[in-house]
């Protein structure tokens, strides 16, 4: 059993990366991939616990890109994850550099969006969000602090009034196309895989045209399997990837208490349960991409 999208404390899940790893042991796990929002401080803090315990860990990131170059004035464009592999190599320095240009860009993103929350007549400091997020503070929890004040009963509820991409504290920001993301984790000697394409708001014919395009630039991948999807999702995504030669990737999106209806390595009632022998798949096929 393996489940490749997981997240830690290091950006906006909640569990610490050594727990994560002893989670992934009691759950008889055999490989877990840290996917972790533009940051490696996640898998980095992990490896000597896995490495004590005889887990494989992946090498992976998540990165957020905007869908184009240009930008409208005044709209916040919903931001694109991709998911980054490096499956045979670790990812280049030059890579790592650029992510701390993302960190820093995470950051003043978040004064900004404090900003606008306390103009918005909602009494709230960065400090209080850093208590859920000491080492990457993101919008989740800064939810949590509304929910906390009382300004929202419920996360979901903080997002779709003041935190989406298209409420009323929506921040831009400094993020690298699509295309900029693919190939910055090309580059680096990693995979890339569209992540949890159910939340695109691209369908059908739409959908396809984008992973054609995506394709052309060079992605590797379409994250098949993933707690959101259906029965329904996965084959449609599972034959986007057949015809566009395309990598098949899944993992659960595990957040810990972040996300508590999922659960590691399972998904949501089994629906991310993935065998060891899907992570050899990716390897060999990634393989043959780069002969």
């Amino acid at each position: 059993m393996i489940d490749l999208h997981t997240h830690t404390d290091r950006s906006d899940g909640s569990t610490a990366p050594e727990d994560l790893v002893r989670q992934a042991m009691a759950e008889g796990l055999q490989a877990l991939g840290i996917a972790d929002h533009d940051t490696l401080a996640g898998y980095e803090a992990a490896l000597p616990f896995a490495a004590d315990c005889g887990l494989e860990l992946i090498c992976a990131v998540e990165l957020s890109t905007r869908p184009s170059e240009v930008r409208e004035p005044g709209k916040r464009e919903r931001s694109v994850h991709v998911l980054g592999y490096w499956l045979t190599e670790p990812p280049t320095a030059e890579f790592r550099c650029w992510l701390e240009t993302q960190q820093s860009s995470r950051r003043r993103r978040n004064a900004d969006l404090i900003l606008k929350l306390q103009q918005l007549g909602v009494s709230i400091r960065i400090e209080e969000a850093e208590v859920y997020g000491r080492n990457q503070v993101g919008r989740p929890h800064i939810a949590r602090v509304l929910c906390d004040k009382g300004y929202v009963s419920t996360i979901q509820q903080a997002f779709d009034v003041y935190l989406a991409d298209d409420a009323q504290a929506a921040v831009e920001r400094d993020e690298p196309t699509l295309e900029e993301g693919i190939r910055l984790i090309q580059e680096s000697g990693g995979m890339s895989s569209l992540a949890h394409p159910v939340r695109l708001p691209q369908r059908g014919s739409e959908l396809v045209r984008l992973v054609e395009r995506l394709a052309d630039a060079g992605l590797q991948g379409i994250e098949v399997f993933h707690s959101e999807h259906s029965a329904a999702d996965c084959a449609e995504y599972a034959e986007l990837a057949r015809r566009f030669d395309l990598i098949p990737t899944g993992g659960s999106d595990f957040h810990g208490e972040n996300k508590p209806g999922i659960r590691l390595g399972q998904g949501i009632n089994g629906n991310a349960c993935l065998p060891y022998g899907f992570l050899e798949q990716m390897r060999e096929l990634c393989t043959v991409k780069r002969l």
